[in-house]
């Protein structure tokens, strides 16, 4: 892998491989079915905006999809798992929605948000953590094993001073001493919040105080206390005509202006949601548990990975499979040498995880024993983010980072991650092209 790079001036355009037909890639990221494996071996990721439905909208394709890919007693025929951006709710409740609208049963335990992983990041259990977002922010991180936190809303009231661009919010008269809250040692954003102005004035003022937004600054914190941010989704689908912001723009609006008071780069203590590799961890962890509950007793071998958006579902799946291609080497190489598949773990260089965190070194539900799937395919669909009608640039045009490159500041630009594996019309015609990849019947 080449050096990590976190910003390109100029980048070369890397879209030509999306060609407007069902078509696949001769490249690595092709995963070929060997004779030695059972129809048992495969599962499907499903991102849901975009693919399944379109804001509240089921896209039509899904339902005639979710039908066949369930038997008569409603029982899923391979494991799937829905990993989603979404970070506003709880599973439980993303779960329901799902049911309602592809008209099959959906347990909790299917659905992945992009704060899941945060399961396993207990270092920052116990802390003082100030959490932004929207929705039900205060349970969502008790869910998640948060035992300190406070919310945008609290911090607020308990410092009525600090949010002032709405004169209509300012404090009408004078302001008596409140009941000051613990010093805030992390930041976790779930994601985009409703008033953007009011959140990006009380992180900053968090981060520049050390966690004490009430203290004057004095001086420069940094490095600044942990920030954790879900989902790095810069656009997303919805049902009008265009992609609308996601918590990509209100990162960006976030890292411009901690640049512009500091003149230091917004530092991240880990990016969750795709295209991290911790994400795709964690939703193999799913498709195994999904396996067992299936009565399944051989591992899954290959995952199919079906999105709308380049930057997201296909970078994401892509950094995943070369991820894994470089696990299976280093187990190989340990092995050949004698050792066990035990050592990878402290062996592995992890020279193919891109994301400036290196998530991928997070491992979830089991080490290096496990078996890990041989690969995973990336299926990007037409009915969101990415669509037929979007025009090819010419090949040898060169585009500049802001026109083309959607991803996180800290991802560096590899036009290869963004070609998915194949590309289909919807959601019905992806699963279809993978049940026929297996030789599987689906009806």
């Amino acid at each position: 892998m080449a050096e990590f790079f976190p910003r390109f001036s100029v980048l070369k355009l890397g879209w030509r491989a999306l060609q407007f037909r069902k078509t696949s890639l001769t490249g690595s990221a092709q995963i070929r079915r060997t004779s030695s494996c059972g129809p048992n071996s495969f599962g499907l990721l499903f991102d849901i905006d975009g693919v399944l439905v379109r804001g509240r909208t089921p896209i039509p394709a899904a339902k005639q999809c979710f039908r066949k890919l369930v038997d008569g007693n409603g029982k899923y025929k391979v494991p799937v798992v829905f990993v989603t951006n979404a970070g506003n709710s709880m599973r439980q409740t993303k779960a329901e929605q799902l049911s309602h609208l592809l008209e099959v049963e959906v347990s909790p335990d299917q659905v992945m948000l992009s704060h899941s992983p945060l399961r396993v990041f207990n270092q920052f259990h116990k802390m003082c953590v100030l959490v932004s977002g929207q929705g039900p922010v205060l349970e969502v991180a008790h869910n998640l094993g948060f035992q300190n936190v406070v919310t945008i809303d609290m911090l607020r009231k308990a410092y009525p001073l600090l949010d002032v661009v709405d004169h209509n919010r300012r404090p009408k008269n004078v302001v008596s001493p409140s009941k000051k809250l613990p010093p805030i040692e992390a930041v976790v954003l779930f994601g985009e919040p409703i008033r953007w102005e009011t959140n990006l004035q009380l992180i900053v003022d968090v981060l520049l105080t050390n966690g004490r937004p009430g203290n004057p600054v004095t001086s420069l914190h940094y490095p600044h206390i942990p920030v954790l941010a879900c989902n790095m989704d810069l656009l997303w689908m919805a049902e009008a005509k265009n992609p609308r912001f996601g918590h990509g723009m209100f990162l960006v609006c976030l890292e411009s202006l901690y640049k512009k008071i500091t003149g230091h780069d917004l530092h991240y203590e880990a990016l969750i949601g795709k295209p991290s590799v911790v994400t795709y961890n964690y939703a193999e962890l799913l498709i195994r548990q999904q396996a067992e509950s299936l009565g399944w007793t051989e591992p899954v071998q290959r995952l199919y990975a079906i999105g709308d958006n380049p930057m997201a579902d296909i970078y994401g799946a892509n950094l995943y499979n070369r991820y894994l291609q470089s696990t299976h080497h280093a187990r190989a190489q340990v092995q050949a040498r004698g050792g066990s598949a035990g050592q990878v773990a402290g062996d592995m260089q992890y020279e193919t995880v891109d994301d400036a965190k290196n998530s991928g070194k997070v491992m979830v539900g089991g080490s290096y024993e496990h078996c890990l799937p041989e690969g995973c395919s990336s299926i990007l669909v037409c009915t969101g983010v990415y669509s037929r009608d979007q025009q090819d640039l010419p090949p040898d045009q060169t585009v500049t980072e802001q026109r083309i490159f959607h991803g996180h500041r800290d991802f560096r630009f590899d036009p290869s991650l963004t070609q998915p594996s194949f590309v289909v019309h919807d959601v019905q015609e992806a699963v279809e092209l993978v049940f026929q990849q297996e030789g599987w019947p689906l009806e």
